[in-house]
């Protein structure tokens, strides 16, 4: 030790948590991105009545802590080699905390949480919103501002955080209290966090991070104070937003013994397409997780959408702004969990092999929307179905229709975004769990007629706020060298064609099971409306 004290300088790493819904996971990678040490830990979902979600936000800080410290322990190495930590989060899932003694409220809201969907209901029905879309449509015809346009096409979304906020300012007399003293402060996963991490010193996020809430303006990248006024949210509340490779500050010496500098904070999805190395226009990214979030780069400037793909700032580092459109399907990997559950089959790794060993589902059609529909459908009233059930169905055909729906919930969403995007698409990486599933990956590839290329580490989220974190030292120099850093990919080539026809036979194919599934969404749509 003595020696290399005098001589050598020590090997360094970068740290990089991950807080996904299910499950908070710690990396430590080295110069080549090579995970030297990992370390998991579960995420308890409490569900305190129907359709609510939450977490506590104590259970979730002592979450992060465990796999710091384990995944440091795993990878044999001590907290003074760590240069700089990166933090990547699920997005949209918020409390409100006391800004002197740093206690909560209230538990995590989730993004899964359905409490608000009366209130958005009845927002995107009310007359003051088809005034606005009136009043901006009139703005866009004379300025042909593309702001315009986004703001007469808005629809409101329980997974924004907006109507979930207010509802909390509704019904919890003391954060309304809080608010009214001005000790009241808002935060996302990455800002609490941060917030703990500093000993209470940085009340911040990120612009990937905010431009998620549904309550940010990313054309003119800052909190919405129209969208504030008009629902009643007190700007007062909500955090600085910082550049995405900004410094935070550091972790205070108590916690981890050491201070280490945290160099990044990101939203998951953002965070993944940065560390699938989607840096140019064009580049798609599907997560398949717990739901699967599709993104493509829309460059420098914000995507107007009409079907409810969303504008996201992809990240901020230095004056460089990324931005992303994104579709997303919120019940992949849970329609998946449920089969589980429901003893359809023991292990996750069976599922493709169980898919393949029948020709077909037999005409089953699962409808995966334990959460309502998202894009292009926007319906949060729909219901989780199967339908065509006949005594001959078995378990393998109930397994195929499960997987099934994830890919054409896949091509609905691969289609809705070169309709509306306009952009050509130049590659088509995919990550999360669910894309550890050969069917699923063969079958997404035969229904976009396109090559779609699977990296060997299917959890991105962790590499890419990595990787701004580690650029953001001099860890590493540039995003060249992060691409060269990439592992090899497999890659699922559409089915039974030439080059010309790509996937068009397998597509003819599949036409009269995509339309009797489609069929089967349409009856399971507006299922939970009050009579």
């Amino acid at each position: 030790m003595g020696s290399q004290r005098n001589g050598f300088k020590k090997e360094t790493f970068i740290l990089s948590v991950d807080v996904g819904t299910t499950s908070i996971r710690c990396h430590v990678y080295d110069k080549e991105a090579k995970i030297r040490g990992s370390c998991t830990t579960k995420v308890v979902l409490l569900y305190p009545e129907v359709g609510r979600v939450e977490m506590d936000p104590d259970a979730l800080w002592k979450g992060f802590i465990d796999v710091v410290k384990g995944a440091v322990q795993d990878a044999g190495v001590q907290m003074r080699q760590i240069e700089a930590l990166g933090i990547s989060t699920q997005r949209g899932t918020f409390t409100t905390w006391d800004k002197k003694t740093g206690v909560p409220f209230h538990n995590f809201i989730s993004w899964q949480d359905q409490r608000a969907a009366d209130l958005v209901k009845s927002w995107n029905r009310s007359c003051t919103m088809k005034a606005i879309h009136g009043v901006m449509k009139v703005v866009y015809f004379l300025t042909r501002q593309k702001r315009s346009l986004a703001a007469s096409l808005i629809v409101f979304s329980t997974q924004h955080v907006t109507f979930r906020l207010v509802w909390v300012l509704t019904h919890y007399k003391q954060v309304r209290q809080a608010v009214a003293e001005g000790n009241c402060v808002f935060g996302t996963i990455d800002t609490w966090l941060l917030f703990k991490l500093t000993k209470g010193h940085v009340h911040a996020t990120d612009f990937s991070n905010a431009s998620s809430t549904g309550i940010f303006d990313s054309y003119q990248m800052c909190w919405s104070g129209f969208l504030c006024s008009l629902v009643s949210l007190p700007l007062s509340i909500f955090p600085t937003v910082e550049n995405t490779g900004h410094d935070f500050g550091s972790t205070d010496v108590s916690i981890f013994g050491v201070s280490i500098p945290i160099m990044s904070v990101m939203a998951d999805q953002q965070a993944a397409m940065f560390g699938e190395c989607c840096f140019d226009v064009g580049d798609v990214k599907i997560t398949m997780g717990t739901g699967t979030f599709m993104d493509i780069n829309t460059g420098s400037k914000p995507h107007t959408s009409v079907a409810g793909l969303y504008p996201l700032v992809g990240w901020k580092i230095g004056p460089e702004v990324v931005y992303l459109a994104e579709g997303n399907a919120a019940d992949t990997g849970t329609a998946i969990k449920w089969a589980q559950e429901l003893e359809l089959f023991s292990d996750v790794q069976e599922t493709s092999a169980m898919a393949y060993s029948v020709s077909d589902a037999d005409g089953v059609c699962f409808v995966p929307s334990f959460s309502g529909l998202q894009a292009p459908l926007n319906d949060p009233k729909a219901c989780a179905s199967l339908m065509g059930l006949k005594p001959s169905t078995t378990k393998s055909h109930l397994v195929r229709a499960i997987l099934e729906s994830v890919a054409f919930r896949n091509k609905q969403l691969y289609e809705t975004m070169l309709r509306e995007t306009r952009i050509p698409v130049t590659r088509i990486r995919v990550d999360g769990g669910v894309s550890a599933n050969d069917f699923v990956m063969q079958l997404t590839a035969d229904l976009f007629g396109r090559k779609v290329a699977r990296p060997q580490h299917h959890e991105m989220s962790c590499l890419g706020a990595a990787f701004v974190a580690g650029l953001g030292v001099g860890f590493w120099r540039t995003r060249e060298e992060l691409k060269k850093l990439q592992n090899t990919d497999e890659v699922f080539l559409p089915k039974g064609s030439s080059k010309e026809d790509a996937g068009g036979s397998l597509n003819r194919e599949y036409i009269p099971v995509l339309q009797s599934w489609e069929r089967a969404l349409r009856r399971s749509m507006n299922w939970y409306s009050k009579p």
